[in-house]
């Protein structure tokens, strides 16, 4: 087999590192796309011999150029699986892509990128290993890391630690662990799927945000989905959002009593909560004042959980409340999280393109309306549902609905849903398959419907792949068309 440019004693040398066979060898990596092409590059770094599986041949052509391995079918590597020590997956794989069927059967271990990375650097390959911070949830992952960066990265400057938000947000974790000015503090987004194909990943401190039906496509069932998000809680320090009963029942499950809860009521012993608008830790039957709930952005109950989550993890940590105040006050959101893109008419127009489930939908509709009237909102809404439910969601927002425009390919599940729930609002569906057309219809008809007063939102509650390249680019086609239509 070609060794590639990556071959050699240091790659031994780091399998010897690492106290067992699974980086000995060579390891195959699934998949030649950005998340592969990542994994090729940090076993490059540790000195790894790899090679490289996918299905296309362009990719893996470019793949086995780029970096001098062996490049692969799915079906030849399955045929050789007893040559590789460990496959090492992109987080988009499913568990029931044949080749990685084939390599557990086989004996073979297969483990995700990030898991990859948690193993080289807790070996030490990069230098003393990096303090890692981890997040995960359904909803609020991507704002509660930059806020937990923001506060870690206040407090580095006393420190001297570097710290950066890196997994989903930001840089991969892969390219934080090779950076050439060293980061100490890795603050990582991570995604059910990278959880999913985590088996040894223990970081310093872990939160589960919240739990809500996403990805059932990708996982099965809820069950298996909130199992790989529930991995979280084995970190050395476990941090949870306990007003979520279905995180609260993980955390009763996981049989351990120090875990650090976060809630928006009073706190009890042991976690972080608001009282008067102040964060406050309970310690000791002591309430130790972190910082103010108030001016958080983004604005509302998202926000504050998000803060308290990112708190709470800070304190574990032994941050100052000084650097927890100054953290949260330099956050500023994301695009596609809520920020109001256009005024016109008195009409609010309110991109959340980045609500793609239900339970982001929903909070982005309960902080959505106006106070004009009860029916305030016009709802912009569809996409790939990835097999979540959507009655509640109609059922519970119903009565704030002035109308309703729907577009994308499980849009008639949204329909079906507000004609049992919503039967009186007006619906607007478009069949168009073009990005721009699709929303530029729906605005339309928004801005033809919405009165002073009134507020128009992108809370899709599904995936944006069907149609667009992104949810950023069908937020921006949102922006733009309110722009052109209500001026």
């Amino acid at each position: 087999m070609t060794q590639g440019n990556n071959a050699g004693a240091q790659g031994a040398g780091v399998g010897a590192a690492l106290g067992g066979a699974e980086f000995e060898g060579t390891v195959l990596v699934a998949g030649a796309g950005v998340s592969g092409l990542g994994a090729l590059e940090l076993l490059r770094a540790a000195g790894v011999r790899s090679a490289v599986a996918d299905d296309s041949a362009e990719r893996r052509g470019q793949a086995a150029q780029r970096f001098g391995v062996e490049a692969l079918s799915t079906a030849d590597a399955a045929g050789r699986l007893g040559e590789f020590s460990a496959v090492v997956t992109s987080p988009g794989w499913r568990p029931d892509s044949p080749l990685l069927v084939e390599a557990a059967l086989a004996g073979v271990e297969v483990l995700g990128d990030v898991e990859a990375c948690y193993r080289l650097d807790r070996a030490g390959v990069f230098g003393a290993p990096r303090r890692w911070l981890v997040v995960t949830g359904t909803n609020g992952k991507t704002t509660t890391t930059g806020m937990l960066a923001s506060i870690m990265s206040c407090a580095g400057a006393e420190t001297g630690l570097r710290a950066m938000a890196c997994g989903n947000i930001g840089v991969a974790i892969g390219e934080a662990l090779v950076a050439r000015e060293r980061v100490d503090v890795l603050v990582a987004e991570l995604s059910s799927f990278q959880l999913h194909w985590s088996s040894k990943l223990r970081a310093d401190a872990g939160v589960l945000l919240n739990l809500a039906e996403d990805h059932i496509d990708w996982h099965g069932s809820f069950e298996a989905y909130a199992e790989a998000k529930a991995k979280v809680l084995e970190s050395v320090v476990a941090v949870a959002g306990v007003d979520d009963p279905d995180v609260a029942r993980l955390v009763g499950l996981t049989g351990r009593d120090d875990i650090v809860g976060f809630t928006l009521a009073r706190p009890a012993e042991g976690q972080v909560g608001v009282v008067d608008g102040r964060i406050l830790w309970r310690r000791g039957g002591v309430d130790v004042d972190v910082a103010s709930a108030a001016g958080i952005e983004p604005q509302g109950v998202a926000g504050v959980l998000d803060a308290l989550a990112a708190a709470a993890v800070a304190v574990t940590q032994g941050v100052a409340p000084r650097h927890i105040q100054a953290g949260l006050e330099r956050y500023r959101v994301g695009g596609h999280r809520g920020a109001v893109v256009h005024r016109g008419r008195g009409v609010e127009w309110v991109d959340n393109s980045k609500a793609t489930n239900p339970h982001a939908a929903n909070v982005a509709l309960a902080g959505g309306a106006a106070a004009g009237g009860e029916r305030s909102v016009i709802w912009v809404a569809g996409g790939q549902l990835k097999g979540a439910e959507i009655d509640q969601l109609v059922a519970d927002h119903a009565a704030k609905f002035r109308a309703v425009a729907l577009l994308g390919a499980d849009r008639q599940a949204f329909q079906e849903a507000l004609r049992r729930h919503a039967p009186g609002v007006e619906v607007f569906t478009t069949d168009a398959t073009d990005p721009r057309e699709a929303m530029e219809s729906c605005v339309a008809f928004a801005a033809a419907r919405a009165l002073p007063g009134d507020t128009v939102i992108l809370a899709p509650a599904a995936a944006s792949l069907d149609m667009f390249t992104g949810m950023a680019a069908r937020g921006d086609a949102f922006a733009a068309a309110a722009v052109k239509y209500c001026t």
